[in-house]
């Protein structure tokens, strides 16, 4: 069924109905279902290329102006937790992205309506196509909306990533040298005092963070590592 009637329960978690239905559509289709349906062409990659770029500039924005008291690396590090993909994925799931994808028989039989990889790609294919079919002001209303209690839980510090463990692991399988945290410089008052932490591993140095405490500069590095490494 090719209608409105077909996404209508989507739109509904939403809170937006398409007026270009073709759009809606795209953004579903994962490229298994193209190449098994011999739809070459028609998958959601290109709008998950678009989207991941509204999404960073909207959460950039909300940011920018909702915490003036939040120094650039801070900003980056909450856009970061935001718009990552386990909770690109989380978003997808509370919105029930996935019991309409378009995929091929192969990869559904093997999990991927509930794959993470898959739901965060597909919302962010599903924000560009909200963004092309609107305007940003009402992309960005909708992605603040949905986003909400996730937005909440990172900037309160309920959502928490180990990334020194994960920079650990990396390392250990390619065989690297050994990781050291090295503190650079600390500065301000003893009751408000920030470290600054550089990582490095053997003699090259992979990241820069800053914190509060050690720890959490030490982390700040390895998430900054990690990102250059081009795997968080």
């Amino acid at each position: 069924m090719e209608t409105s009637e077909k996404y209508e329960n989507l739109e509904k978690n939403i809170g937006y109905v398409f007026n270009n239905k073709k759009l809606l559509k795209n953004a579903l289709a994962h490229s298994s279902w193209a190449n098994e349906s011999k739809n070459i062409g028609i998958s959601n990659e290109r709008l998950e290329f678009l989207g991941d770029s509204v999404l960073s500039i909207i959460i950039s924005e909300y940011l920018y102006k909702s915490r003036s008291d939040l120094e650039e690396g801070y900003l980056s590090k909450y856009r970061s937790e935001i718009v990552c993909e386990p909770s690109l994925a989380r978003c997808a799931r509370e919105i029930e992205l996935g019991k309409y994808l378009l995929m091929g028989k192969g990869e559904e039989m093997t999990g991927g309506r509930n794959r993470e990889s898959i739901l965060a790609d597909a919302m962010e294919a599903l924000i560009a196509a909200i963004y092309l079919d609107s305007d940003l002001k009402t992309a960005s209303d909708i992605v603040l909306r949905l986003f909400d209690e996730i937005i909440k839980e990172v900037l309160s510090g309920l959502i928490y990533r180990d990334y020194k463990t994960k920079l650990q692991e990396v390392t250990q399988k390619m065989g690297s040298e050994k990781i050291i945290y090295k503190l650079t410089d600390e500065y301000g008052p003893d009751h408000n005092k920030m470290f600054v932490i550089e990582v490095y591993v053997g003699e090259n140095r992979l990241g820069r963070g800053m914190g509060r405490s050690k720890k959490e500069a030490e982390q700040y590095a390895a998430m900054e590592a990690l990102s250059k490494m081009g795997l968080k």
